[in-house]
């Protein structure tokens, strides 16, 4: 339930995003605000607590905004968020707008895992390799994984490239068992 509610508010901040053309600044800056709130028990708790008044709640949100040189779409956004008590899915919604906003600029979104941390050359090359495969633009999340032997294992949506030796070495063994 929790991830159709995220979803939403992701497709409306992105459709003022998109409307606004401000995409990249409303991702960073809100990324900037999940990064401040996150590891902030008090400001979470503030926002959070009914205790506190609305009006008072604004207008620290308004101070932090300042301070941060957030966009006003961000900034309402995170008022629409307290106001309807859901700032405890700022995290997930981060995630979705994300993901939102790749969908409609027609990004696809790759996961790559390696056995060792690749170089910015070899992202490159393999970001490169990707949208020639792919046909789209590729945002890549990288992550080492030292389960992997050697080569990399690539998920571009339902879609596996698997080049690490683990599975050519699968391949190998099935192949001689075959003969």
């Amino acid at each position: 339930m929790t991830g159709a509610v995220a979803s939403r508010y992701a497709a409306a901040l992105a459709d003022v995003a998109l409307k606004e053309k401000i995409a990249d600044r409303v991702k960073s800056d809100l990324g900037a605000f999940v990064e401040a709130w996150l590891p902030s028990a008090d400001l979470r708790n503030f926002l959070e607590t009914p205790a506190v008044g609305h009006e008072i709640k604004q207008r620290v949100i308004q101070e932090i905004a300042e301070r941060m040189d957030l966009t006003p779409a961000v900034r309402n956004f995170v008022h629409l968020l307290v106001k309807h008590h859901r700032t405890e899915l700022l995290h997930e919604i981060r995630q979705a707008f994300g993901s939102e906003l790749n969908a409609r600029l027609g990004i696809a979104e790759a996961d790559v895992s390696s056995a060792r941390e690749l170089s910015a050359g070899e992202r490159q090359q393999l970001t490169a390799a990707l949208e020639k495969r792919t046909g789209k633009a590729i945002d890549a999340r990288f992550r080492e994984d030292k389960s992997l032997v050697g080569g990399a294992v690539v998920r571009v949506g339902s879609t596996v490239y698997d080049g690490s030796v683990r599975e050519q070495l699968s391949r190998l063994r099935e192949q001689l068992e075959a003969e």
